[in-house]
C-alpha cells in the first residue's frame, strides 16, 4: 500500500495546505490528494468545492475534480446522508480510486483537530479509517506551540492512531525556539519532524488575489497582477497630506480610495505602487486609466465604499493560490529541510 498521511492542526490557517503543497513538490512523487470534509466552501458555475481541494487539484494536475475529493460540508447533512459504516465505506471508495494515479497519498483534515468530530470525519479518526499516518502542524507564539503540544500528549484519544509527528510552522527564531523547547518536547515523547521558519513573502497576497475576493474589475495593468502587496495605505486625506505619512512612502504599497480622489491616485502612480483599489464604483478619468496602464500599475474598481473595502482586506486570509510560483518555491524548500523519508 503507497504511504497515506493525515494532516491536521490544532488551530485555523495553521499551514496544512501549505505544507502539503511543500512536501509534495520537495518529495516528488507523483500526488493524491483528498479533503473529506471541506471547510472553505466555494460556489462557481453551479459547483461546490473545497478551496484547498481545488488548489491542490490545479498545482499538482490530479485527474480527479475538487468536488469528487470533498465528501461534503456541512454536519448535519453529512450524519444523514451517511451512517458510519456507509462513511467509511464512502472514505475508502474515494481512497481507492485516488491512489491508483499517485505514488502517496495526502489526506486534509478540517479547520482543527475536532472538526469534523461528529461525524467521525475528524483527523483522528479518518487516520484510523485509513490506517494512515497522522502529522499535526502547529503554529503561533512559543506558549502557544507548546500548550498545543502538551494538550495533545495529555488530552487526545490517539488509541488506535499512528502519529508520526509534528511540524512546527512559522517560527519566527529557530535557533532559540530549539535551545529553549527542545528538552521539553523530548520529555512529552512527540516526534518533531521539522521546524518551519516565518517568512513574510508568505503573508503578503497577491493583486490578482485581492481581484478576486473583491470581485474587482480590472482597468489597467493587468500583466502586473501577480505582484505582492506589501504594504497598505488608505488614502483618505489630501494628496499631499498623504505624502507626508510614511507608509505612503513605503515600496509595493496597495491604496485604497474612492474613484473620484485623482490627486491621491495620481500620487501613488508617481510612487512604488502595488495597485489601487477604486471605491464607491466611481470610475477615473480615462486619462488617469491611460497613466495607470503607461505606469503597468493595476487598477481595480469595487462597488463598496473605502472604509468597508479596507475592512475586507484588513481581515483578508493570504492563502496560496496556484499562480503564486515564489511562494509554492519557498514552501518546497522549508520542506527539504523536513525528515522527508519518514513519510515513505
Amino acid at each position: 500500500m503507497n504511504p497515506r498521511i493525515v494532516f491536521a492542526s490544532m488551530s485555523e490557517s495553521a499551514g496544512k495546505t501549505s505544507m502539503i503543497v511543500g512536501i509534495g513538490k520537495a518529495m516528488g512523487l507523483k500526488v493524491g490528494y483528498m479533503k473529506p470534509m471541506g471547510d472553505r466552501l466555494i460556489y462557481q458555475k453551479k459547483r461546490l468545492w473545497d478551496y484547498d481541494s481545488a488548489l491542490v487539484t490545479n498545482i499538482f494536475g490530479l485527474k480527479d475534480k475538487p468536488e469528487d475529493i470533498t465528501m461534503g460540508f456541512e454536519h448535519s447533512k453529512l450524519g444523514y446522508m451517511y451512517d458510519d459504516p456507509g462513511r467509511k465505506s464512502k472514505l475508502l471508495e474515494i481512497v481507492s480510486r485516488i491512489e491508483q494515479n499517485s505514488d502517496i497519498l495526502f489526506v486534509e483534515s478540517g479547520k482543527n483537530l475536532r472538526y469534523g468530530a461528529s461525524v467521525n470525519l475528524d483527523a483522528v479518526s479518518v487516520a484510523k479509517d485509513l490506517d494512515a499516518k497522522l502529522v499535526i502542524v502547529l503554529a503561533g507564539t512559543d506558549d502557544t506551540v507548546m500548550d498545543d503540544l502538551a494538550y495533545i500528549r495529555k488530552s487526545v484519544n490517539m488509541h488506535g492512531a499512528k502519529l508520526l509527528g509534528v511540524i512546527i510552522n512559522k517560527v519566527a527564531d529557530i535557533d532559540d525556539f530549539r535551545a529553549t523547547h527542545t528538552d521539553a518536547i523530548k520529555a512529552m515523547g512527540i516526534e518533531v519532524l521539522g521546524i518551519v521558519p516565518y517568512s513574510e513573502t508568505l503573508t503578503q497576497f497577491s493583486m490578482n488575489y485581492l481581484a478576486d475576493m473583491l470581485f474587482a474589475k480590472v482597468l489597467a495593468g493587468d500583466q502586473e497582477l501577480l505582484r505582492p502587496v506589501k504594504n497598505i495605505f488608505v488614502g483618505a486625506m489630501s494628496a499631499s497630506a498623504a505624502q507626508r505619512e510614511p507608509a505612503f512612502k513605503k515600496d509595493g504599497k496597495l491604496i485604497i480610495t474612492s474613484g473620484d480622489r485623482a490627486d491621491i491616485i495620481l500620487a501613488a502612480l508617481e510612487s512604488d505602487t502595488a495597485g489601487i483599489v477604486l471605491t464607491n464604483n466611481i470610475l477615473p478619468s480615462s486619462n488617469i486609466i491611460s497613466k495607470a496602464a503607461m505606469a503597468k500599475v493595476p487598477l481595480l474598481l469595487v462597488h463598496s465604499d473605502t472604509f468597508h473595502v479596507a475592512k475586507q482586506v484588513d481581515d483578508a486570509v493570504p492563502l496560496l493560490t496556484k499562480d503564486s510560483a515564489v511562494k509554492i518555491q519557498i514552501l518546497e524548500q522549508s520542506a527539504k529541510n523536513l525528515e522527508l523519508a519518514k513519510f515513505r
